[in-house]
């Protein structure tokens, strides 16, 4: 047997993003590489552990994944990986792997065939149906499946079943993302491009700390810093991340009140004349009301308000409004937040109104979280209608069912689309019956734990999983499916600007685990869908040929898939969407002309107040008729639904390290990924630790009105009276651990876009023993140490946590 070697082009757990290579212009291409053996062969895919969507060739030797290499050509990274990237594909082998179907009978799992296992589900879900109506059934999926297995569930849950609960734990990350550029530009789809980051003045970072969640992109805004003319950087973040250190202006507000901040800054562009007035005038609708509305945000209030000095929000307001261009990015920060859907749209509303997008080196980025969390909102697997349809439209529900040869009545669209809370809400109450979670682990990654687990256990809801590994979710189900990973696939995805990928199938999966994609195909087949003629309702029996399908499901639609093959997607980089017979390459932009997708027959929502919640009407929409014109939509802060007391003096927020992804299920079993990273932690700042006598390094206990979670205390980086709290960590690798920050967060959640509030939630803190006994105050000094040089957000454990429960073998297994 062959010693294993790790051969690597950089230590991506030392050196995050890689040493630079400056530029102003195209990137400069780097091949970044990590193999345990010398592969025999490469296959093409791209790395789905952010949203990025990195290209990269997966090594192959006598049947297993051994490396990966990046694609120098790809346009998305041009040759460049992180370290999830570099490491995740350990996890492949991890020794963990489910293998076989699981039966749940009498709390014990036993090992049975597949058709067992989806005999039992046909049988439940068909009883379910007959009994209650199509609506007893449920599905809440992944932002990690391919664009076939999204589409595929789609035409099964839609247009077989009937079901209108279908929603994706994209709802978690991204779904403020998806509903603000509907609300500004009429459809989703991100306006521009990555390149548009190599030629800009300036780069805005909202709520989103890129050094840690995008890594790749962090490391191009790094080069474009390093290089010729570098663009100016503001950041807004509660911490002093690693974005923040770099940053030109650095805006801390306090959690809750990013609205507030934003009309404040969007006032003073206004008021200072920074405006495209032509612009707005031939291109948007709404301007007047913004102008009313930020008019009662001066900075001294703003300044009340986040706790923000006046002369640094003064000073952002300059820089965004002179710059000559602006790259603006959003992510959990304002997505998670209150207010979300009504904050993102500010930042839509900061471009529209100086002119800035459709051209180079000028967009927004309403980012995603997660690899393929864009496909599940094209596809119709995150509540939303296939290719961008609006379900309040009729003629949209016509065309989507002439697509699937299906009634139109068949179609869900008699209500608004069931949103994750609510799915689970229904579970509760006994209005679904049967609930399929595919590849994603709600038993940690939802607020409120405590519900969450209890919801799941419930007599009388009959619970499926598909996933690779026993995961926390996996424990309460009734049936656990082993599904095949990346890499063992065949498959499209898209990323944060529209590019899609191809990622061929490299190895055969472990055991009897199967493609998502085989079980959902089975899954029909047993169910004998049939469309209105007789004929089996999913036509296709593979990735290409589910692919060709969904092509035909977008045609002439916003995001067209028609110009793409397999063929044309192999050998080269991945394309951004449209393509089709106007644009055989691809599209780099979108709204190039000014028009946006704002028409009443074309549009993919009529919108909602943003305050409210309250649906717009197709006769409100069309009496304004924007016909092609983009909305600015303007709304006034609220204060929160909970506030810092004397029992729960800090607000807490929760995000990502850079060395993990989601709840850990591949990168906790990858080793470097977590020996870099191996538990939760608190983050304080030295006032606060101060206060409650807590010193870096002790046993923290968070507690709020739901639950209570532990870390070690990380001292410094962030604002005085806020906490942080990493999200990814379960119990599933230390049964019985209590470090899961979700067990704190609220069961609340935006009114437009319907996202939870997980980053806002009000708790206390006290330093403990680690038998969960109060820490003696000798042990607990007055002050902490901190270094601000260390980069305090990418995710290395502060001194005295433990590093690892027991030596990972190679692969990841524990």
């Amino acid at each position: 047997m062959m010693e294993r070697r790790i051969d690597q082009s950089r230590d991506a757990i030392e050196k995050i993003w890689g040493a630079r290579t400056p530029h102003h212009g195209p990137w400069p291409e780097r091949e970044d590489w990590r193999t345990s053996e010398a592969p025999d062969r490469w296959v093409q895919s791209a790395c789905v552990l952010c949203s990025a969507g990195c290209g990269l060739d997966i090594g192959v030797r006598d049947g297993r994944i051994v490396g990966v290499r990046g694609r120098t050509e790809d346009r998305v990274n041009r040759g460049r990986l992180g370290p999830k990237g570099l490491h995740g594909w350990e996890a492949n082998a991890s020794r963990d792997r489910l293998t076989t179907p699981l039966i749940n009978r009498g709390g014990h799992r036993e090992p049975v065939s597949w058709d067992e296992a989806m005999s039992l589900i046909v049988e439940r879900t068909g009883d379910a149906i007959e009994r209650y109506t199509p609506g007893s059934v449920g599905f809440y999926n992944t932002g990690q499946l391919f664009l076939e297995e999204y589409y595929t569930l789609a035409v099964v849950a839609h247009g077989g079943i009937g079901t209108g609960h279908v929603d994706g734990n994209t709802r978690l990350c991204t779904a403020t993302a998806a509903a603000a550029l509907m609300e500004s530009f009429g459809t989703d789809g991100a306006p521009g491009s990555l390149t548009d980051f190599d030629v800009t003045d300036a780069v805005m970072l909202f709520g989103h700390n890129m050094a840690s969640t995008q890594t790749v992109v962090w490391s191009r805004i790094l080069d474009r810093l390093a290089g010729p003319n570098p663009p100016k950087l503001v950041v807004v973040d509660p911490r002093r991340t690693v974005p923040a250190k770099h940053a030109d202006v650095h805006l801390s507000p306090r959690i809750g009140t990013n609205l507030a901040l934003l009309n404040g800054l969007l006032n003073l562009v206004i008021a200072a004349g920074h405006v495209d007035a032509e612009f707005i005038e031939q291109h948007t609708i709404g301007f007047e009301d913004l102008q009313r509305t930020v008019a009662r945000y001066p900075v001294a209030r703003v300044q009340e308000i986040t706790g923000i000095p006046a002369a640094r929000i003064e000073e952002a307001a300059e820089l965004l409004g002179t710059t000559p261009t602006l790259v603006s990015t959003a992510l959990q920060g304002v997505y998670q937040q209150l207010q979300a859907t009504a904050s993102a749209v500010q930042i839509n509303n900061l471009h529209l109104v100086r002119g800035l997008i459709g051209k180079p080196g000028s967009t927004v980025f309403q980012m995603n979280g997660q690899p393929t969390a864009q496909n599940t909102r094209e596809c119709g697997a995150d509540g939303q209608l296939t290719a961008f349809r609006n379900w309040a439209n009729p003629e949209h529900i016509q065309d989507l069912a002439r697509v699937w040869n299906v009634d139109a009545a068949k179609v869900p669209h008699w209500n608004p689309p069931t949103h994750a809370m609510e799915l689970f809400r229904y579970a509760e109450t006994g209005s679904i019956r049967v609930l399929w979670i595919i590849g994603t682990n709600p038993a940690v990654s939802m607020p409120e734990l405590r519900r969450i687990r209890s919801i799941l256990g419930r007599d009388g809801l009959f619970v499926i999983v598909n996933d690779a590994f026993m995961t926390e979710t996996a424990e309460l189900a009734d049936v656990v499916l082993p599904a095949a990973l990346w890499g063992e696939k065949t498959g499209c995805f898209t990323n944060i600007d529209r590019t899609v990928h191809l990622s061929h199938k490299a190895v055969e999966p472990p055991g009897q685990a199967r493609s998502d994609l085989d079980i959902l195909l089975d899954f029909a087949a047993r169910m004998d869908l049939r469309d209105k003629d007789g004929a089996p309702l999913v036509k296709w029996h593979d990735a290409e040929s589910a692919f060709e399908a969904w092509k035909r499901a977008t045609a002439g639609r916003v995001s067209d898939y028609t110009g793409f093959t397999y063929e044309k997607l192999s050998g080269g980089s991945g394309i951004q969407w449209p393509i089709d017979a106007e644009h055989p390459n691809g599209t780099e932009r979108l709204y190039t002309d000014g028009v946006f997708n704002t028409q009443a027959e074309r549009c993919e929502t009529y919108g909602h107040d943003l305050l409210t919640g309250a649906a717009v009407t197709a006769d409100q929409y069309r009496a304004v008729n924007p016909d092609g014109k983009a909305w600015i939509k303007a709304a006034d802060h609220v204060s929160p639904p909970e506030s810092p007391d004397d029992d729960y003096p800090l607000l807490l927020t929760t995000g990502r390290v850079a060395f993990h992804f989601h709840t850990r299920t591949k990168t906790g079993r990858a080793r470097a990924l977590e020996a870099a990273a191996p538990a939760a932690f608190v983050q304080l700042s030295d006032e606060d630790a101060a206060r409650f006598r807590i010193a870096e390094g002790d046993m923290v206990e968070v507690t709020s009105r739901r639950g209570s979670a532990r870390g070690r205390a990380r001292v410094g980086g962030i604002e005085p009276g806020m906490a942080f709290m990493p999200f990814h960590y379960g119990s599933w690798d230390r049964p019985g651990a209590r470090q899961a920050a979700n067990e704190l967060t609220l069961t609340g959640w935006d009114p437009v876009s319907k996202q939870p509030f997980l980053k806002y939630a009000v708790v206390r803190v006290a330093a403990v023993a680690d038998d969960g006994e109060p820490l003696p105050r000798s042990a607990a000094p007055d002050g902490a140490s901190r270094s601000d040089e260390s980069d305090t957000d990418v995710g290395t454990v502060p001194a005295g946590a433990p590093r690892s429960d027991g030596d990972p073998v190679a692969g990841g297994a524990r």
